[in-house]
């Protein structure tokens, strides 16, 4: 109710204006950097130069650093980083990684030899736009190297299992479908013999001729003599020696002396008493001698 000085009038109108205040808060609350700006603003009206701590991301802590622009050298790769002049060898590793996927522990990192982890690129002195060799395989990598050798070792282990006989394939089988000659010395079957002192006679070689083999310990030779000449092929120039029991008469073995590099310079025997087999092959690879 009004007075006669309309004083409570006045005191609606005050009252009246203030209600919207709490609105104010409300909004206020709802915008915090309209709020921490307002509370950080002094008397005089001028922003106070406190500023709240940003949320880092990564690279916020290399602020205010002297950097160092590198291009790194990778598997044929080639990556611009930026790094702390003053960060080491250790962390510059750490960076490589995050940019190439190699591991630290795998890499070799080359400037003006290998880059120690201990020191910092300042005290290695590392120029801008240094350029920086990176040596090293991922681990995937690794596999994928190392898994096709041992897939190809087993392909060829399973061709080789796979193979036919030497006795059953063509270059040899016309030699064998002639039978076994008729002066050919016999076998003695689940016995291992010394050399014997005469010549071993009466077998075929590869042309279908008549060939015989005498060793001259005390030469170190092996003497392979047809009926047109003799071969005097010195031991030590034999690189390898193959034999395989002839299938259906494995009392007797065919038998290659390789003379030269390659598999194409095998010689080949074919009906060489069994019991022969090991001495021969001992005594010209050289494991032990019969005198």
């Amino acid at each position: 109710m009004a007075t006669q000085d309309g004083s409570e009038e006045v005191m609606e109108t005050e009252t009246t204006l203030k209600e919207p205040q709490p609105l104010c808060e409300n909004v206020g609350e709802g915008n915090a950097e309209v709020s921490e700006t307002v509370s950080r603003t002094d008397n005089a009206g001028e922003s106070s130069s406190t500023q709240d701590p940003t949320v880092s991301n990564g690279d916020d802590s290399d602020e205010g650093k002297e950097m160092v622009d590198l291009k790194i050298i990778w598997n044929k790769n080639k990556y611009d980083l930026k790094i702390p002049l003053d960060g080491t060898g250790a962390k510059l590793k750490e960076r490589i990684h995050s940019l190439t996927g190699l591991p630290p522990a795998m890499q070799k990192v080359m400037y003006k030899g290998l880059l120690p982890e201990d020191k910092t690129l300042r005290e290695i002195k590392v120029t801008n736009g240094a350029k920086i060799m990176v040596v090293g395989s991922t681990i995937n990598d690794v596999l994928a190297v190392n898994t096709p050798k041992e897939v190809i070792q087993q392909e060829v282990k399973a061709e080789e299992n796979k193979k036919e006989p030497l006795c059953r394939q063509k270059q040899h089988r016309k030699v064998l479908d002639k039978g076994k000659p008729e002066d050919i010395m016999p076998s003695v079957k689940g016995t291992k013999e010394r050399l014997p002192t005469v010549p071993l006679a009466g077998m075929y070689n590869k042309s279908g001729g008549k060939v015989r083999l005498t060793f001259k310990l005390e030469q170190d030779q092996l003497w392979i003599g047809t009926k047109e000449r003799t071969e005097k092929i010195p031991m030590g120039s034999i690189k390898h020696v193959v034999t395989e029991p002839i299938e259906g008469h494995e009392d007797y073995h065919m038998m290659a002396f390789q003379l030269g590099p390659t598999e194409a310079s095998q010689y080949w025997v074919y009906w060489v008493p069994i019991q022969f087999v090991d001495a021969i092959k001992d005594t010209v690879l050289g494991k032990w001698q019969y005198f």
